[in-house]
Parts: C-alpha cells; structure tokens; sequence
C-alpha cells in the first residue's frame, strides 16, 4: 500500500508540473507574468517554492525519458531534481547521443539508489557513458569548482564584547577538509572529550578548543613578516600582578585576559610577556626560547607518556609542555623542570583558583582554593 501511494504521488507530481509547463493561457487570463506569479497571486504560494515549480516544469519538458519514468512513479520528484542537475553539470558540447545515453542511465540507477547515492554517482556519470572525454571534461569541472569555491571565501573575526570572538568563514572544500584534519589530531583520544566531572563535551567545544591549540602550537618565526618582526603576540602586565598572579593582563590590541591564562600561554605559545614597573616602563621582554624544543618535546614524551594529572591518561601527542616552576618565577625550559599536561589539567596549573601539588611520583593533583575568588574580586575592585 506504501509503495503504491508514493508512485501515485509521483505521477501526481509529474501531472502538476506538466500542467504548469503548459499553463501560460491560465497567466494571460489574469495578466500575470507567468504561471509562477499566477500560483503567488492566486493560489498563495510561496515566492520561491512556486518559481522553483515552473522552472522544474521546464527542465522536465527538455528531458523526455525522465518525465516519463516519473510519470510512471519509476522514482520519486526528488530522483528526478538529482538527474536533472546531474545532466545540467555536463559539458556544453557533449554529443546528443551521449547526452541521450546519460538520461538513459541515470533513470536506471534512479531505481536502485536514494538521492544523496544518485547525486555522488552522477558526479561521475560522464566516465560510463563516455569515458574517452571524461578525464579532461572532469578536470575543467574541478578547476571551475575551485575558482568558484576562490571567489566565495570569506572569512569575518568579530569581537562579541563578551569575553568571546565569533568567526564566520566559507573557504574552499580542500581549505575545510585540511583544517578538520588538523583539528582533529587535537581532538583526540575520547577520554580528551570529558569535563572534570565526566561528562562529554559537545563536539563543537572539542573543535573550538583545538582550534586554539592549533594557533597556540604555530611557530611564529614561520610566519610571514608583519612590521618588520615574525609575527607575535605581546602580553603586558604589572610585576606585582605576574607574582600574585591576580588581576588582568592586556594584549597588544588592548583585550584583557587573565595572568593565570598569560602563564599557561607562556609555555606552548611564542607571546611576548612585557612586565611593567611602577611607572609603567619595561622591566622584561621575554622571548619565545622559552618554549620547549621539539626534541624536548620528545624526550618528555618518552619520560611521561601521558598526562601527569593525577588520574589521566591523555596520550603524550595530545598533550602540552608545562613548566613546574613557571618562568615568571624563574622556570627553566629544561627536561629537569618540564612535564606534560593535557589541555584541561594545563589550564588548571595556571589557574590561580587551583592550588597545585607535586606528589612524590611525579604526578600532579589539583584542589580549588577555598575563598580564592573573593579575594580575586575584592583585588579586581580595589584597581
């Protein structure tokens, strides 16, 4: 009974479209442009939905074979959109008789496959029914679809005043697959995915948090040359704020982040700490040869092997080089004074709220300051 009501309504479909295609005298009749304008003013359709209608109507007037099978309920309107496009997707200069054997075709598979299948094999569709044009047919499909895909991106970074920056970008299908993949090297292992108390967390946070690694693990001396310098990020802060690890910390473009957040990016990321005296002048420019080498990196990999929170497990690969004594308090970048810490339990290290401890393996726990925060009010207030 279900099979036979959707070919009824697949002819029904057909019937309504080849009327519409052949309706102009029921337009003239009220004075309207076409039979489109006719279904809005008359019958109250929607704009677009009833000039998508007439002109779904004449494409099914240029292709026979596939008004046809749809008029014998063979595929569903949507099957018949799918071949449609894929025909239109052809070379202009294609031979008739070829282009007569592609309708053929995909009305055949329309049968044994669902749209979204139909839509990919039609993709194809030029190498089986001619495949000696194919090769070069699909190469100048590709690069269209590249400059195309060239003169659609588009990328906006915009301040929310929040604390949080939305960004909105469409970029080329290759620029897309590239960052995912990027991506989601920081994304993994699953145990990467839980909160502190267990649950997981959604995968646009995942993405969103990795996304900041993947900037914070950038070497800035391989970037292009902005003003003269590698490009950098500096940090400016009071030395009474950096020792009591209170207060905020200012980027260069005069954003406020916390000092706690200004110590954990010390060690992965190449800022520059500018530490202000009492007038305001420079008492140190850090410089990025804080950050651990790759072959240090490798070698407390080898010595950790995974987070040394206490009690996780996150892989060596997915985790950041941390500073037991943080360089503001004269840490050494060194094997001696390094360990590994996943994002999460690195973030903690350098949270002021926390207080952290060594145990005698090696591991580190993390215990929430008692009155912490109102003490970090009370200082935020007295500014």
């Amino acid at each position: 009974m279900l099979a036979a009501l959707m070919r009824s309504r697949a002819r029904l479909e057909e019937l309504y479209l080849r009327v519409i295609a052949s309706a102009d005298d029921v337009a003239d009749e009220v004075g309207a442009r076409d039979v489109a304008a006719w279904l809005i003013a008359q019958q109250r359709v929607e704009s677009p939905a009833a000039h998508a209608a007439l002109r779904l109507a004449r494409e099914l007037e240029a292709r026979p074979v596939v008004r046809a099978r749809l008029a014998q309920g063979r595929f569903s309107l949507e099957h018949a959109r799918v071949i449609l496009r894929g025909l239109e997707d052809l070379p202009d200069d294609l031979d008739p008789e070829i282009l007569a054997q592609a309708e053929v075709t995909l009305c055949d598979l329309a049968r044994e496959h669902r749209p979204k299948d139909l839509r990919r094999l039609a993709s194809h569709l030029l190498a089986v029914v001619a495949p000696d044009v194919a090769e070069a047919a699909e190469a100048a499909a590709i690069q269209r679809l590249e400059e195309t895909a060239n003169a659609k991106a588009t990328l906006s970074i915009t301040d929310q005043g929040d604390g949080t920056t939305r960004i909105h970008g469409i970029v080329p299908e290759v620029v897309g697959h590239r960052l995912r993949t990027y991506l989601q090297a920081y994304t993994q292992p699953r145990v990467a995915a839980l909160e502190a108390d267990g649950r997981v967390q959604p995968r646009s946070r995942l993405l969103a948090h990795a996304f900041a690694q993947l900037l914070e693990n950038t070497d800035p001396t391989r970037l292009p040359a902005h003003g003269g310098d590698a490009t950098t990020v500096v940090v400016t802060m009071t030395l009474d704020q950096l020792r009591a690890g209170l207060g905020v910390a200012w980027l260069d473009d005069g954003t406020p982040i916390s000092t706690g957040e200004t110590r954990r990016l010390a060690c992965t990321a190449g800022i520059i700490p500018a530490v202000l005296g009492g007038n305001s002048e420079p008492l140190d420019l850090g410089r990025t040869r804080r950050l651990f080498t790759p072959t240090q990196r490798k070698a407390l990999a080898l010595r950790d092997k995974h987070c040394r929170a206490e009690g996780c497990t996150v892989p060596a690969p997915w985790c950041d080089a941390h500073h037991d004594q943080p360089w503001s308090h004269g840490g050494h970048t060194n094997l001696a004074h390094g360990s590994l810490l996943c994002g999460h339990h690195h973030r903690r290290g350098h949270d002021p709220t926390y207080e952290t401890t060594r145990l005698p393996d090696g591991r580190y726990r993390f215990q929430r300051r008692a009155g912490f925060a109102d003490r970090l009010t009370e200082a935020q207030g007295a500014r």
